[in-house]
């Protein structure tokens, strides 16, 4: 019987070593699976920072874009020629008010100066300026602006003591030959249905157009007239010929150009209505060799001729007036 009890207790101890040796293995498999978890863990920052981080590079790169790109537009919304500098050949930068006297003094010049010639830009100033400032190739600047004229002096881009006074020009009214809108003086410009073209304020006949109106209004009409006109521009040019060809073509009733774009058009081409002395505005041209020139010789020679007696004359001939 003790036999028999001893050996169910042995069963009992041999049974409960057995569960225990279970229940140990059971136990000491789990730590298999935080490793398992921590590798995962470790994985998602790794893929997390960089997605949090990758768009602080763009956001960076992508902001002086977004701020340089109205300058450029700027700077460049006027196209420069192309020129090659080369002996002999004066490239000149000139405003368009002198392209009724340009085929004149190209002549003369390569007269005066026998195996040399010169080469007109003609545009309005401010579109000059913007085309040296971009780094256009000239020799020569003449300027219907002394502001242009100053502004390119302080930046450099003249050689200082070639910048001289050139010559001058007044402002006038000119009318279609036909002249439909039947205008006969100043005081018509303001009535309703009147078509006007005039240069933009930053052209210097634009400059110059609107002083005149203020003179006129102070002088001799009334802020009232002087509103009306301005009413009745339809088109503001950025160079003073176009005014000139809106005229010719009969687009506008009546525009505002220099007298010596006036006096350089064929007989016929336009009637005129001429504005008093006291009340015009009197525009100063000045002429300068550039620094950049590679033929300062040629280009001197140029801005003599056109301060010599034979340029003033061309140029008195076509309506502008010695200074």
């Amino acid at each position: 019987m003790e036999t028999k009890n001893c050996f169910i207790m042995i069963s009992i101890v041999c049974g409960l070593l057995v569960l225990s040796a279970i229940f140990a293995g059971c136990s000491s498999s789990a730590p298999v699976q935080p490793p398992a978890t921590t590798a995962a863990m470790t994985t998602v920052p790794a893929t997390t920072v960089p997605a949090t981080t990758a768009p602080a590079p763009v956001q960076t790169t992508m902001a002086p874009v977004s701020t340089t790109a109205p300058a450029a537009v700027v700077t460049t919304s006027t196209p420069a020629p192309v020129y090659t500098p080369s002996e002999g050949t004066v490239i000149a930068f000139t405003a368009a008010s002198l392209k009724g006297v340009s085929s004149k003094l190209a002549a003369d010049y390569a007269a005066m100066y026998p195996g040399h010639k010169v080469v007109f830009n003609l545009d309005g100033t401010q579109a000059l300026r913007t085309q040296v400032k971009n780094g256009a190739y000239a020799d020569v600047f003449i300027s219907a602006s002394n502001a242009y004229t100053t502004e390119l002096t302080n930046g450099g881009y003249f050689i200082n003591s070639t910048v001289k006074p050139l010559t001058s020009n007044y402002v006038i009214v000119i009318l279609p030959a036909g002249n439909p809108a039947q205008i006969q003086s100043m005081a018509d410009l303001a009535k309703p249905g009147v078509k006007i073209a005039m240069e933009d304020k930053t052209v210097p006949a634009g400059t110059a157009t609107i002083a005149v109106l203020a003179n006129l209004a102070k002088s001799t009409y009334n802020q009232d007239w002087n509103a009306s006109v301005f009413k009745n521009v339809v088109t503001y040019e950025t160079s003073e010929p176009g005014v000139a060809t809106k005229v010719a073509l009969g687009e506008v009733d009546a525009g505002f150009v220099y007298e010596s774009t006036y006096t350089a058009a064929s007989k016929g081409t336009y009637q005129a209505i001429a504005i008093p002395k006291k009340d015009n505005y009197l525009q100063t041209y000045t002429i300068g060799v550039l620094k950049e020139s590679t033929n300062t010789g040629a280009a001197t020679e140029f801005a003599n001729f056109m301060l010599s007696s034979a340029g003033q004359q061309d140029l008195k001939a076509y309506g502008f007036r010695p200074l």
